[in-house]
C-alpha cells in the first residue's frame, strides 16, 4: 500500500508535532529527557499508530488488538506523545512528566493506557513479545505483535536468544523494528560493539529482514503494510535513522541520548520543528 501526498504530509507533520510535545514535556519537567532516541523514532511510532496497528484508543485492552511493545523504554515520552495524538491519553497529562507519582517518566509504566510492558532494563522486549506471539499462534489468533528495539540494546544476549526462538517457532506474526540511529549512550555503535552486517545476522536466525529509511513515512508505511515478508518467518525491519532528528545541534550526537537544554536551546528546538511542519 502507498500513501498519497496529503497522507504523507499529515504523517510527517504528526511526527514533528510529537517531537514538539515530547520536548515540551522534557523542558517543563526541569529534568531534561531522552531527546536522541525519542526524536530518531518519531516517524516509526507515528506510522505504526496511524495506519498499521489495529488498536482502539477507547478500549486499549481489546482482545483482538495488535500488540505494540516498546523495548527501548527510555523513549517513553515519545510513545506517550503519539498515544496522546491517537486519543489514548490527554496531551496535558504528559506535562506531569517525571513528577512524583506521575505515570509518565523516563521509562514506560503500565499506568499508561496502551502500554503493555514496563520497560527499564534494555534487551527484554523481544523475549516478552515472543511469548505473546507464540500464544497467539497456539490459539490461532490473527492479531500481530510489533516491538521497537534500539540498536544499542541489541548488544544484549537475551535479544539473540529470543531471535533464535522466534525463528524456530516460525512466528510470522512477530515483527521487530530496529531504530538504527548508530548511537548508544556512550558513542557510535560500530566503535563500541559492531553490529554489521545486521540484516545478515537476523536472517541467520531464521528471520526475513529489510532495511528502510526510518524517517521516510511512505517507505515505512509500505514496508510495515507488507508484513510478514515471508510466510513462516518473523519479520525484521532495520530503520536507518538519525539520533536527535530534526534539531541541527542534536543530530547524530550520542551526548543527546539524554540531555537537559537551556531555555534558548529549547526555543530553537521548537522553532526548528514548527518550521518543518509549515514547509
Amino acid at each position: 500500500m502507498q500513501l498519497n501526498k496529503d497522507q504523507e504530509k499529515k504523517l510527517k507533520d504528526l511526527a514533528n508535532k510529537s517531537r514538539i510535545l515530547t520536548a515540551k514535556a522534557f523542558h517543563e519537567s526541569g529534568m531534561g529527557g531522552h531527546y536522541g532516541g525519542s526524536f530518531s523514532s518519531a516517524e516509526i511510532f507515528t506510522v505504526l499508530y496511524n495506519g498499521i496497528l489495529q488498536v482502539d484508543p477507547k478500549n486499549p485492552n481489546w482482545e483482538g488488538r495488535d500488540h505494540f511493545i516498546l523495548s527501548k523504554g527510555h523513549v517513553a515520552a515519545m510513545l506517550a506523545s503519539v498515544l496522546a495524538f491517537r486519543g489514548f491519553i490527554k496531551e496535558e497529562d504528559l506535562m506531569k512528566y517525571d513528577q512524583l507519582d506521575s505515570a509518565y517518566g523516563m521509562h514506560t509504566t503500565l499506568k499508561i493506557p496502551g502500554v503493555e510492558l514496563a520497560a527499564g532494563s534494555l534487551g527484554h522486549g523481544l523475549s516478552f513479545s515472543l511469548g505473546i506471539a507464540l500464544e497467539k499462534k497456539l490459539s490461532r489468533k490473527t492479531s500481530r505483535v510489533f516491538v521497537l528495539q534500539g540498536d544499542g540494546e541489541i548488544n544484549a544476549g537475551p535479544v539473540w536468544e529470543a531471535a533464535m526462538s522466534a525463528g524456530k517457532y516460525k512466528l510470522d506474526n512477530l515483527i521487530t523494528v530496529i531504530d538504527r540511529n548508530m548511537c548508544n549512550m556512550e558513542g557510535n555503535t560500530e566503535d563500541i560493539m559492531p553490529l554489521e552486517p545486521l540484516e545478515d545476522k537476523w536472517r541467520s536466525f531464521g528471520w526475513s529482514a529489510k532495511t528502510v529509511d526510518g524517517h521516510n513515512v511512505s517507505e515505512l508505511y509500505e514496508t510495515l503494510s507488507s508484513v510478514p515478508f515471508e510466510n513462516g518467518k518473523p519479520s525484521c525491519i532495520i530503520a536507518k535513522t538519525v539520533k536527535g532528528k530534526g534539531i541541527d545541534f542534536m543530530e547524530g550526537k550520542f551526548n543527546f541520548h539524554h540531555a537537559k537544554v537551556n531555555d534558548k536551546d529549547y526555543d530553537t528546538c521548537v522553532a526548528c520543528l514548527e518550521k518543518n511542519i509549515c514547509e
